[in-house]
């Protein structure tokens, strides 16, 4: 696909529930994958730099400290992050600053049902952070696919249909949209 030609794909199932450090946002997507690739997508740095918000200084598939760094542009921000879990390949967990990742992977008969569980302080960011994992697993598919677009991240997003998504999110699930 060429990369100017991209736009974000329909509304992906979602709902948020109050959680003890806040809110946890949960997005399902359903990925024509097997659960061991897209693992892979989410732990290996390499893969990781082509579709997610940041880049690990090391392979997230393993307990333990980790570094992830914000990319907007030119501006680069380090991150400190913990991962608490990984089993292969059907549950990671770990710490971005404040917030929890948490990434299930479930095999399906034509791929993996990805259900990501971020848990976050401030119910107000819950539009925001759904419209830009929505951008990023698009992005992600289509790496997955062997057809690359390119990270899509920071305030680029905004070129690619981050504002429309994240004002559809905050209508589906029912908030103020920011």
């Amino acid at each position: 696909m060429n990369r100017e030609s991209f736009r974000p794909g329909p509304l992906s199932e979602v709902h948020y529930e109050a959680a003890d450090a806040g809110w946890t946002v949960v997005f399902v997507r359903d990925l024509g994958h097997p659960p061991e690739k897209v693992w892979d997508a989410l732990t290996d740095p390499e893969q990781l730099a082509e579709w997610s918000p940041f880049v690990p200084d090391r392979d997230l598939g393993g307990v333990g400290d980790a570094t992830l760094t914000m990319i907007d542009g030119e501006t680069r921000e380090d991150v400190s992050s913990q991962v608490l879990r990984a089993e292969r390949p059907v549950l990671l967990e770990y710490s971005w600053d404040t917030d929890v990742l948490r990434w299930e992977l479930e095999a399906t008969g034509t791929g993996t049902r990805l259900t990501l569980r971020h848990t976050l302080r401030d119910r107000s960011w819950i539009p925001m952070v759904t419209a830009g994992w929505h951008l990023c697993l698009d992005v992600a598919e289509h790496l997955l696919d062997g057809d690359p677009v390119g990270p899509i991240r920071g305030g680029e997003a905004k070129n690619f249909g981050w504002a429309e998504l994240r004002t559809a999110y905050a209508a589906k699930l029912d908030l103020p949209d920011a």
